[in-house]
């Protein structure tokens, strides 16, 4: 504090003083000369933190109290005072008396308002702030509750143009951003800010109260990146808080808190970006608000808990040792200044225990380690049950210092599993806490997947099962496709398939299919949901009739992708579609739990079991390849028998070596024949040749019959379905079965159960030589289209539809793609390895991208031809999306898809093509689910043609029917 105002704050107060004396306390100005003083005393604590001057502002606001009876014209106005004295005399001593007497004054004044006056405002908004603190440190939700509802009734009485709405815009964002926060509910976030910016509208540049619509904006904002981590958000919260501290110069009473906002923001932004100037700034900003404070004052704690948490961070991140001791002091300091039945000691009982655990983890010194045990216990008892912070931070912290001690007596002649299962119990409670919110569960989710895995706990598989569950409900929050592709890169690419790796190795192949179906395509599960077919589901009355009626309303409105902002588009209006879309997904998730409360929809939309997924493998065996850390295994689904688990001679090393080899060898010159073989070879010998003998133990041996297979991680990248041992009287894949791919069996069953055995045919050939942009012109795809139109079979039942180069634009593809059931692409496909979702069809203006198919309902499309190049190579950060032009087509609907695995070129394109159709429609019927083994014929076709590479016979490949 600057001293000449310290020194005029205490002129003044020897000025009320001296009033004082010369009035008698009959006089009618007494009671305010009290009041007055009592304001001035307050005011000297707030910024010196002299005690005797809060409990002397108490004692005159009492006396006034007396002097102002029920009646008197300044009643109200003293009550709200009284009331706010206690307040903060609760907030720095804990006493619970205080708390519920300023409430009960808040109250009184209220009451002196009659409903519907547009005073009675100031009071609710009073009132409603105590309630939040009250709830903040009980954590009786009806309070919570009641001061949203007071908020709202006082923002009612001050309409727009009122001169205080911006304050009651204020009060609302705060309580509800308070209720987010406890409760999880994401409508009250984005009402949060979206009140905050109507009150940052209201107070423009050069308002005195600016500052506190700034800060308020930036909590909200900053709370939103954490839960969500959107970075616009956090860059807007820094460039906020920077604008409301530039409001408080040195010596306002709320620098400090601005210079705490600041700091902690750019602590956070930090921790997800790791900018140095970003931790060199907080520990500036929060030295600065530490010597605002003489040594003692009540709010030093603050201060002290925020630069001990930022100095943690920079040890962490620099090795500073000195820093780490030092977070440890003023962590110790500030608890001394937090008492027994103070508010606020459990946090800082938690700081201190999360710091000591940190110094023992680097200095092996056990008296931190048994302190810090010690304290974290405490701050939990202190912590009322269901509050978020207990949930996540402190169980969180509980858990790391247990797993310490459980790796201190690792080496230890004495076993004791107490010290992980504490651990482990603690990450599983955080895990299961809904207020904590999605984002932060999901974290601890994994953390509790990591612990469990590391030390091989007993709860591992049901580890995985919970934070994939609650990815699958994190990802739904995102509004589009793409953006559901990028949320997905922040998690452990491996998590499905390491979870069913951990069941095999308990035995339980069942449970590894149903873990794998879970967790693997995620995003393509998204959009399936939206599509669900429920006319079985009509049958059951008027009331499922109205449930299927609301859930495909809605589930047509989250299918529509959103729209597109221009750059210069406010941010409220953009806020303000995202609020609408969780609000739908909302209702979507009621209207789901009420389908499921109807007697046979239980499981409806859960994941699946396998006594459901085995009906995959009908008409075939499935093999499905999992690739993880810890080992690679085949399982084969059959329809009728168990699934049987093979361990494969290959591992995650090695398979990623075999698809950088293969990528190396088909884009190199024909003499690199010989090693595309000894890749074929290597997968025979490590992969296909174990699953074969299998195969025919099990009684699936009959000469090219059907298998699918369905890959994960690596495996998606290697031609499988042409693994042999190419040499004079081998063995060699096609010869045996013939193969088909399936993303996953969820994908099969869905194709098999809509396939249309309808008559009719509607086909459309779509034709592109030269794309925009391009150098080069495809000089085959007119007579291509030719081709394929002299082998549709001429009959009435059979419509043809040609789209040439001329015409096919992206919009005209589009829409013969969705009139027509039956489809074949000539032109060029590329595969963009940076945003898959922009992998496309090149069309004449503009490309036809994979996501404007994922947006489209293809689910009465029966079979798609891919003449183009890589239309089935999918995302390597995220291969068990599968995110490409083939599975993408079989996710929209397409029930039979042929597609490549890299580029073709345009001879093998006319003999594969022709070969194809004499075999797939030769005989003038058209089904679908001819089409591998159509393939399979006109591929063996090629063997004979010495003019074609391997590399090209083996391009093309099924999935689906």
């Amino acid at each position: 504090m600057q001293s000449d105002n310290a020194h005029a704050l205490d002129e003044v107060i020897s000025l009320h003083y001296a009033a004082l004396e010369h009035y008698s306390t009959g006089h009618t100005q007494y009671g305010q000369l009290l009041c007055n003083l009592g304001s001035s005393l307050l005011n000297r604590f707030m910024r010196q933190g002299i005690h005797h001057d809060l409990d002397k502002a108490i004692t005159l606001y009492k006396q006034a109290l007396y002097l102002q009876p029920v009646g008197h014209l300044d009643r109200c106005s003293l009550l709200n005072n009284f009331a706010g004295a206690l307040q903060l005399s609760f907030q720095h001593r804990g006493n619970y008396e205080d708390l519920d007497e300023a409430m009960a004054l808040h109250r009184q004044a209220l009451d002196l308002w009659p409903v519907g006056r547009q005073d009675r405002s100031s009071s609710l908004n009073n009132l409603a702030h105590a309630l939040l603190i009250t709830f903040e440190h009980r954590g009786n939700e009806d309070h919570l509750d009641e001061a949203i509802m007071l908020n709202r009734q006082a923002l009612d009485l001050r309409p727009v143009g009122h001169p205080d709405r911006c304050s009651s815009l204020d009060g609302l964002a705060n309580t509800l951003h308070t209720s987010f926060e406890h409760q999880g509910n994401d409508e009250n976030l984005d009402e949060a800010i979206t009140f905050g910016r109507q009150a940052l509208d209201l107070r423009p540049v050069g308002h005195p109260d600016r500052s506190s619509s700034l800060s308020t904006l930036a909590n909200a904002l900053r709370t939103t990146f954490m839960h969500r981590g959107n970075e616009d958000h956090i860059d807007e919260a820094i460039t906020l808080y920077r604008q409301a501290l530039d409001l408080r110069p040195v010596g306002h009473p709320n620098r400090c808190l601005s210079l705490h906002n600041l700091g902690g923001t750019l602590d956070t932004s930090f921790t997800h970006r790791g900018n140095d100037e970003d931790l060199d700034e907080a520990i500036r900003l929060h030295r600065q608000a530490l010597d605002l404070w003489p040594v003692g004052h009540p709010d030093q704690s603050t201060s002290l808990n925020n630069l001990a948490s930022t100095l943690c961070i920079s040890f962490a991140h620099r090795g500073n040792k000195d820093h780490l001791d030092e977070a440890i002091t003023s962590h110790r300091q500030a608890l001394n200044l937090h008492p027994v039945g103070h508010p606020d000691q459990r946090l800082s009982l938690n700081n201190l225990a999360n710091t000591l655990r940190t110094r023992f983890k680097h200095r092996g010194n056990h008296e931190d380690l048994d302190e810090a045990i010690t304290f974290g216990r405490q701050a939990l008892d202190l912590w009322p049950v269901g509050h978020p912070a207990r949930q996540s931070v402190v169980h969180g912290n509980i858990s790391a210092i247990y797993v310490l001690y459980h790796e201190s007596k690792l080496h230890s002649s004495v076993k004791d599993a107490n010290d992980l299962n504490a651990a482990v119990a603690h990450l599983k409670a955080a895990s299961d806490s809904v207020p904590s919110g999605l984002l932060s569960r999901l974290r601890m989710s994994l953390d509790w997947v990591f612990i469990a895995r590391r030390y091989t706990h007993s709860t591992l598989l049901e580890a995985y099962a919970t934070s994939m569950q609650l990815l699958d409900s994190y990802m739904s929050t995102t509004a589009s496709v793409s953006s559901r592709h990028h949320t997905m890169k922040d998690f452990p690419p491996t998590l499905a398939v390491d979870a069913a790796s951990c069941a095999l190795q308990g035995g339980d192949e069942c449970r590894a299919v149903e873990l794998l179906e879970q967790g693997r395509t995620v995003i393509w599960t998204q959009v399936a949901r939206f599509r669900m077919p429920l006319d079985n589901l009509r049958e059951h009355g008027d009331h499922a009739e109205a449930l299927v009626t609301k859930f495909r309303e809605l589930s047509s409105l989250l299918d529509k992708p959103p729209a597109e902002h221009p750059q210069e588009t406010p941010r409220v209006k953009v806020e303000a579609e995202a609020t609408r879309y969780t609000r739908l997904v909302d209702e979507w998730s009621k209207a789901v739990e009420d389908i499921r409360k109807l007697d046979g929809f239980s499981r409806f939309l859960l994941p699946p079991l396998f006594s459901d997924l085995r009906d995959a493998a009908r008409d075939g065996p499935i093999i499905i390849l999992i690739a993880s850390k810890s080992s690679c295994n085949a399982i084969i689904v059959s329809h009728q028998q168990s699934p049987v688990s093979i361990p494969l001679a290959t591992d995650f090393a090695k398979l990623w070596q075999q698809v950088v080899r293969l990528h190396q060898t088909v884009l190199g010159a024909s003499e690199t024949k010989g090693r595309l073989v000894e890749v074929l070879r290597e997968l025979w010998d490590d992969i296909v040749c174990p699953v074969v003998k299998h195969l025919r133990t099990l009684g699936f041996d009959q000469p090219r019959s059907r298998i699918w297979w369905c890959p994960t991680s690596f495996f998606n990248f290697l031609p499988l379905h042409a693994a042999g041992e190419y040499k004079r009287g081998g063995k060699n894949l096609p010869n045996l079965y013939i193969s088909s791919y399936t993303p996953s069996l969820t994908a099969l069953i869905r194709a098999r159960k809509s396939h249309d055995r309808s008559e009719t045919v509607s086909f459309a050939a779509i034709g592109q030589n030269h794309p925009a942009g391009a150098t080069f012109t495809l000089q085959s795809v007119e007579s291509e289209l030719d081709l394929v139109r002299s082998l549709i079979p001429a009959v009435s039942t059979v419509s043809f539809t040609k789209v040439t180069s001329v015409e096919s634009t992206k919009s005209v593809a589009l829409r013969t793609l969705q009139a027509n059931h039956w489809l074949h692409f000539a032109c060029h496909g590329t595969q963009n390895l940076m945003e898959p979702f922009n992998s496309a069809f090149l069309m004449r203006d503009k490309p036809l991208t994979l996501l404007d198919i994922a947006q489209t309902d293809l689910s009465r499309h029966e079979f798609a031809f891919l003449s183009a190049c890589e239309t089935a190579v999918g995302d390597i950060g995220t291969p068990d999306e599968v995110i490409h032009l083939a599975a993408g087509l079989q996710f929209a609907g397409v029930k039979s898809v042929i597609g490549t695995f890299w580029t073709v070129e345009d001879a093998t394109v006319r003999h594969l093509v022709e070969a194809f159709y004499k075999n797939f429609c030769g005989d003038g019927k058209m089904n679908s689910k001819r089409a591998a083994r159509a393939l399979h014929k006109a591929v063996q076709s090629l063997a004979t043609n010495k003019d074609i590479p391997l590399d090209q016979r083996i391009v093309f490949m099924h999935i689906g029917l």
